[in-house]
């Protein structure tokens, strides 16, 4: 989705669009171990232009699916965000060498041109939701660590085994108070 600058109303830009799962994967690619999808992307967005500068107001709505991190199991991955984004002219920060941002600084972006492309922003919003855990409920019982059945599914014959603490040997030490 790409904006031409100088064709901005004084008033501003209302935008509403849907895209669909193949847009969103141009962006980022479907490959073997990718452990989420998109299916729908729904965005509404107010344009606004002030001098030279362009602010974007909105909301990225998508459903999806995703992979759990202890079952394996896909489930629902719905994503509602709103961002907010100031684009300043490119030339403007030509000069600069190196500078350190602060948390304000990362609503801002820069644009070349005429055109102010939205796609990369979308796929920023999209991506910054996915959990680093995802879970398809809390209490997922995950794996057996043995024969590999769902636990949330069914049961097995292994016992589940306790991670064996390193400090297992101090459980009986004997501390001398004397001395």
């Amino acid at each position: 989705m790409q904006i031409s600058i100088s064709n901005i109303p004084e008033e501003g830009l209302d935008l509403r669009f849907s895209k669909g799962g193949e847009w969103f994967h141009q962006y980022v690619p479907m490959e073997d171990g990718c452990d989420f999808s998109i299916d729908k992307i729904d965005v509404r967005c107010q344009v606004k232009k002030v001098l030279e500068n362009v602010s974007i107001k909105g909301t990225v709505e998508a459903k999806g699916m995703i992979g759990c991190s202890r079952c394996l199991e896909w489930f629902d991955f719905p994503v509602e965000s709103d961002f907010s984004y100031v684009f300043t002219p490119a030339e403007d920060y030509k000069d600069e060498d190196e500078i350190e941002l602060t948390c304000e600084d990362l609503d801002y972006d820069h644009y070349e041109g005429d055109l102010l492309d939205l796609g990369a922003l979308i796929v920023e919003q999209i991506v910054l939701q996915v959990p680093i855990k995802p879970l398809c409920n809390d209490s997922c019982k995950g794996l057996c660590p043995t024969c590999g059945a769902n636990l949330n599914r069914e049961k097995c014959d292994h016992e589940t085994q306790q991670g064996r603490s390193p400090f297992a040997a101090l459980k009986n030490f004997k501390f001398n108070k004397e001395g």
